[in-house]
């Protein structure tokens, strides 16, 4: 099941996009979108019947000039992105994820995650996490963990909430998108590496990211991140050059209409390009991967009301379009 995509005037900034989509009855396969609603079978275009959006991105270098050209030729045959079903744009060799990266959702969930027998006034514990998130920022360390590529899932499929999940919450995310290898890269050469960005919803069962049998060993990502489908994704590809300052983005989720998320990028601690330089200090990173920046204020967390069967989360960033799901409680075995 899916939730079908709702019309716009606009799917996303730019003359065009590359996504993954597939008819009803065919395997999926990789298009060039343009804003009007319209799709080109790339691996037509391309001359390869195997191709997919990695491999676009794989040599970005090289296909970046033959989109732009093939987005501007009107001569060429292209199906309304109504009749195809939209799958996430890419599958990624690596996904690295961050946390604690927007100020003011560290301070609610600061606030929120009070230890037992900690008695102080909201305003006294606020103020110790901004002293936090000040001392971070001047020591210029961001926190990136890796996620799982399994973990994705398309723009408008459902999401399912594990049965085992008790505190399911929504964090939708700007995400990265790399184009070419890079490692140990320096923050003013980060944007050089970036072919594009995406939507993520980077979802989190908030009962198991801290590990209640032994604390001493941190968070557990894995049991709280890495369930099937816990990362929508897309529903587009916008190149980089599209999008004239990722810092400055509004990114925002809506839970059953109502307006959960609504904040910019410039809430960020670590910018766009420190994040992908920090990642690249230590991993290689590959064309495809994904970089999450990391999540606004106004998770589930803050607003005392969690995912459950029958949610439908929307969720839009500036420029790349919006992302549709439902949620579906995980069927009792």
């Amino acid at each position: 099941m899916s939730v079908k995509p709702e019309p716009v005037s606009a799917l996303f900034a730019g003359p065009f996009a590359l996504a993954t989509v597939s008819t009803h009855e065919g395997p999926p396969f990789p298009a060039l979108v343009t804003p009007d609603g319209h799709a080109l079978d790339l691996r037509v275009a391309f001359g390869d019947d195997r191709l997919t959006v990695l491999d676009v991105l794989d040599r970005w270098e090289t296909a970046l000039p033959r989109l732009r050209a093939l987005a501007a030729d009107t001569g060429v045959a292209r199906t309304a992105v109504a009749d195809l079903r939209v799958h996430a744009p890419v599958t990624p060799r690596q996904v690295f994820q961050s946390g604690a990266n927007y100020r003011q959702h560290v301070i609610d969930l600061h606030v929120a995650h009070r230890a037992p027998g900690d008695d102080r006034p909201e305003s006294e514990r606020r103020a110790e996490a901004a002293d936090i998130m000040d001392r971070r920022a001047a020591e210029d360390l961001p926190y990136v963990f890796i996620g799982l590529p399994s973990a994705i899932t398309g723009p408008y499929d459902d999401v399912v909430l594990p049965a085992r999940a008790e505190k399911p919450d929504w964090e939708l995310e700007l995400a990265v998108v790399i184009g070419k290898p890079a490692y140990q890269v320096p923050v003013k050469d980060a944007p050089d590496y970036i072919a594009g960005y995406t939507i993520a919803n980077d979802l989190t069962d908030r009962a198991t990211v801290f590990r209640r049998d032994m604390p001493q060993i941190g968070t557990d990502w894995l049991r709280s991140k890495n369930a099937p489908g816990f990362t929508p994704l897309g529903p587009w590809i916008v190149p980089a050059e599209s999008i004239a300052n990722p810092d400055d983005l509004r990114v925002t989720l809506k839970l059953n209409g109502e307006t959960m998320q609504d904040e910019s990028t410039k809430d960020m601690i670590f910018k766009v390009a420190r994040m992908v330089s920090y990642a690249s200090q230590t991993a290689r990173l590959l064309p495809g991967d994904l970089v999450l920046t990391g999540s606004p204020a106004g998770n589930g967390m803050h607003w005392g009301r969690l995912l459950r069967d029958g949610d439908v989360m929307e969720g839009s960033v500036t420029g790349l379009g919006t992302q549709r799901t439902r949620c579906v409680a995980e069927a009792a075995s």
